[in-house]
């Protein structure tokens, strides 16, 4: 039943966004109403752990453990843009940049697009997995090309093209999926039959598919090459929704991603699924380098931080094991709360700044004291520097990788980092520091957009020294999945 709930109050939610008149009203409404779906969230997860069972609503819904960590990440996410929103959209509002009818949209696409988040991770059938995820793409379109300018509008438009050609491919990927069930007598693309009869499958056409799966899904997620519109996407978008894209809908196609890889290893070798995870990896490690290095854009800079961090966790999921699989799935969870917080950081700096040129922006630290003191911990925590949670996950994926003798990767993986690292810190410090325009007032932040902050801050923080006992138990439950 907590499922329900879930995909009920997302949709209950964006049904009252079109009949509340009131700003203020509506942001605190809408951040209630994802704090109690956290709660469901919380209850899903730890039903499984209790129950050492799975959720299944007919043949139509189906979770265990895998789905459940994915729904814990987008509830957290959720809570944080919903309540870094209040004040964000709210000033656009008070300013009148925006109308309240436009106001209105912003959240009843918002809740939308929750809910077709949601939906991915609930669905037993893969086909509609395919549906959901494309759902997140029509919905999420939207809210990349809000502002209905030029640039916004372009952006929007090449994340619909783009994605789409790679969401047909994973769709001709399920159907080669079919097509091997059938052959065993088996008409469903449901995931518990497909399990069932995975090992029976004809290899040839499960690898063939799988490659369609790797390369349409991994358009969604970011990878390189199929990155391309993700950069302009984050940079057009509203800084929650940049919060949302990067941190969860990303990894939304990871999760249609594993649904397929843990069917192919029980048909084929793992090493085929690993051979071409750490490949895309260290692809996109090696792309977003590059360009972090020579960026001007803050967003866009951390668009390509996203890619990164994807590439890192392929490359987890490519290396495997329990280390590596573990590292992956916790990387997952930590780069979804640290590049949030960057995106909020961006947020306020392009409001006051009214620029995303990092040439043009500087004395952060003394024009928004509170933003720049979290900005610099958040960028620490990104580049993956002790003591923060992004440094855990990270050096886990580095000793698997060593201990299980992948010594070319290990290094490689290395070399991008560091590389990464030093490209970040030399854009964000310029931005930080330095002297604030004269012309510009020092103004207190809000209360809202201080208490996303810190709620994210505090996951950041403490998994550097320990993984919640939740957070640790479904992961290891997941990982199980994964292993088959």
């Amino acid at each position: 039943m907590e499922i329900l709930f879930i995909l009920g109050i997302t949709l209950c939610l964006a049904t009252l966004a079109s009949f509340i008149n009131k700003g203020r009203a509506l942001g605190l409404t809408n951040f209630i109403g994802h704090a109690i779906i956290a709660l469901f969230a919380l209850k899903v997860v730890h039903s499984i752990l209790t129950a050492k069972s799975v959720i299944v609503i007919g043949s139509f819904f189906y979770v265990d453990a895998l789905s459940a960590f994915f729904i814990l990440t987008i509830s957290v996410l959720n809570i944080a843009a919903s309540l870094y929103s209040i004040n964000y959209m709210g000033k656009d509002l008070e300013e009148a940049h925006i109308s309240l009818r436009k106001f209105k949209i912003y959240y009843v696409l918002f809740n939308l697009f929750a809910f077709s988040m949601y939906l991915v991770t609930v669905l037993n059938n893969m086909g509609l997995v395919w549906v959901a995820v494309e759902m997140t793409t029509l919905v999420s379109a939207f809210l990349v090309g809000f502002h209905n300018d030029k640039t916004s509008i372009e952006a929007a438009w090449k994340y619909i093209i783009i994605c789409s050609v790679g969401i047909t491919l994973a769709l001709f990927g399920t159907i080669l999926f079919y097509y091997a069930m059938s052959t065993q007598g088996v008409l469903s693309l449901n995931w518990t039959d497909m399990i069932s009869v995975a090992s029976k499958l004809d290899p040839r056409v499960v690898k063939t598919a799988f490659l369609f799966i790797l390369v349409g899904y991994g358009t969604k997620a970011g990878l390189a090459p199929m990155h391309t519109w993700l950069p302009d996407a984050h940079s057009q978008a509203l800084s929650p929704v940049s919060a949302l894209l990067s941190g969860v809908l990303l990894k939304t196609a990871i999760y249609a991603i594993l649904r397929f890889v843990v069917i192919v290893n029980r048909c084929a070798s793992s090493s085929y699924t690993s051979s071409l995870l750490i490949f895309f990896g260290i692809l996109s490690l090696a792309i977003s380098a590059g360009f972090i290095l020579a960026q001007k854009d803050l967003k866009r800079l951390l668009a390509y931080s996203s890619i990164e961090h994807v590439g890192i966790i392929c490359i987890g999921l490519g290396i495997g094991g329990i280390m590596g699989l573990y590292g992956a799935l916790l990387h997952v969870f930590n780069h979804a709360m640290t590049k949030s917080v960057m995106f909020f950081g961006a947020g306020n700096i392009v409001k006051k700044y009214k620029t995303n040129n990092m040439n043009m922006i500087r004395g952060v630290i003394e024009s928004m004291p509170f933003t720049g003191v979290v900005l610099i911990i958040a960028t620490f925590a990104l580049v993956g520097s002790p003591p923060f949670s992004i440094f855990l996950s990270e050096i886990i994926i580095i000793i698997s990788a060593f201990t299980k003798g992948a010594y070319f990767t290990s290094i490689v993986l290395l070399l991008f980092i560091a590389a990464i690292f030093a490209g970040v810190i030399f854009h964000i410090s310029k931005v930080i520091f330095g002297r604030r325009p004269e012309n510009m007032a020092v103004e207190p932040e809000s209360l809202s957009g201080k208490a996303a902050f810190i709620l994210l801050l505090v996951f950041i923080c403490i998994m550097g020294f320990k993984v919640p006992f939740l957070i640790n138990g479904i992961i290891v439950s997941a990982i199980e999945i994964l292993k088959g």
